[in-house]
């Protein structure tokens, strides 16, 4: 969060944050008889199309497939089996990312769909290919379209929310701010709904607190049911990863120009850098079962901020394969830190010691030039 390390309202974050993530659920972009809003999806994309074209890195994850799907087919929502969920995703996600990539091709802007499960974000390797095609798109000043891959996810590895979904991408592209787009401004103290007493609260310091929690009520309440209770969720996750998140109304015309002109909404911040939360997780959670011996360059240059390159590398030592975590060591066995290695140890030992441009004549193929790029790097 070091880019926004200093702001302090839902407004200067909208405002300033280079990467955006932002969140459309199913109730503000699909009418009740599974139709898409048009008018609201166009005024969303005014704002989503300003950004890009402003230098912003924008993703969009976005619900509303199963809903769309099912209004093609007449089929009445309430208690829907699995299959038959993933079924309607599978006729509505087309009808809804066409409709996306209409509306972004009136604004001269293309729109790329991605479509994940919680493995891709918790297995390594698909994690990597997922964030590599995420920030390829955003380098090309696409669009992102994200969905949970309904069609393909059974219910021991659903998200369950695209809350979580957006929260888990914001730490992929390593974005500044999430922006979940709902039928409520914020966070208040109890549910508005009920209670003439809640407060609203612009700002929630110091992450989510088992009394930030407590406001979002019991899970069966119609406030935190699939609502507050699945926000805070995901900011927890977002912060985690050093991501400022907004609660904002979704349910205006051109819901993110009204932030930046200062609708109300509930900002959540950290104190914590977005650097170090990786680095705890990095050097916390994982193992790190293979290594890679660096030379004392080498180790100066990843100690410095580099990324690690193939030339540096003296030695490899296990097995490993593309994303996974390996210990990263000085040739005196020192223990430098951990990383995750863009390449597996078999073609880590070929390039060990090459330049990096001469990596796709070596391997026939090239995922980079760096074995272990910085973002990816967790020093001691």
């Amino acid at each position: 969060m070091d880019a926004m390390s200093r702001v302090t309202s839902a407004q200067e974050a909208m405002a300033q944050a280079p990467t955006v993530v932002v969140k459309v659920g199913s109730a503000l972009l699909v009418d009740d008889d599974g139709s898409i809003r048009r008018e609201w999806m166009s005024a969303l994309v005014d704002d989503l199309a300003g950004l890009v074209k402003a230098g912003r890195r924008v993703v969009l994850v976005s619900s509303g497939a199963i809903r769309v799907g099912l209004r093609l087919q007449n089929r009445d929502p309430l208690n829907l089996r699995l299959d038959e969920k993933q079924a309607a995703a599978a006729l509505g996600q087309i009808r809804l990312a066409e409709a996306y990539a209409d509306s972004f091709a009136e604004r001269d802007l293309n729109v790329g769909q991605i479509l994940l499960t919680q493995e891709d974000t918790e297995n390594r390797r698909r994690y990597l290919n997922a964030r590599a095609t995420l920030n390829r798109l955003l380098d090309w000043g696409t669009v992102p379209l994200v969905n949970e891959n309904d069609t393909v996810a059974t219910a021991e590895i659903r998200f369950g929310d695209n809350d979580r979904l957006a929260a888990r991408v914001g730490g992929m592209v390593r974005a500044d701010l999430l922006v979940l787009l709902s039928d409520i401004d914020g966070l208040y103290t109890s549910n508005p709904k009920a209670s003439a007493a809640a407060e609203h609260l612009p700002l929630v310091t110091g992450g989510i607190t088992p009394e930030i929690e407590a406001m979002a009520g019991d899970e069966t309440s119609a406030y935190a049911k699939g609502g507050m209770v699945t926000k805070l969720a995901a900011a927890k996750i977002a912060l985690g990863a050093g991501c400022a998140m907004v609660i904002a109304d979704g349910r205006v015309l051109n819901p993110l120009q009204a932030l930046v002109d200062g609708a109300r909404a509930t900002l959540f911040t950290t104190t914590e850098t977005r650097h170090s939360a990786r680095e705890a997780w990095l050097l916390g959670a994982l193992s790190g079962d293979g290594a890679l011996i660096l030379d004392d360059g080498a180790a100066r240059a990843v100690q410095a901020g580099k990324s690690l390159l193939p030339a540096g590398v003296i030695r490899v030592e296990g097995a490993f394969e593309r994303g996974d975590t390996v210990r990263i060591t000085r040739a005196d066995g020192t223990d430098i830190g951990r990383g995750i290695v863009a390449y597996g140890s078999e073609d880590a030992a070929r390039i060990a010691r090459k330049r990096s441009a001469d990596i796709a004549t070596i391997l026939d193929e090239s995922r980079g030039p760096n074995l272990i790029h910085a973002d990816d790097l967790a020093l001691f």
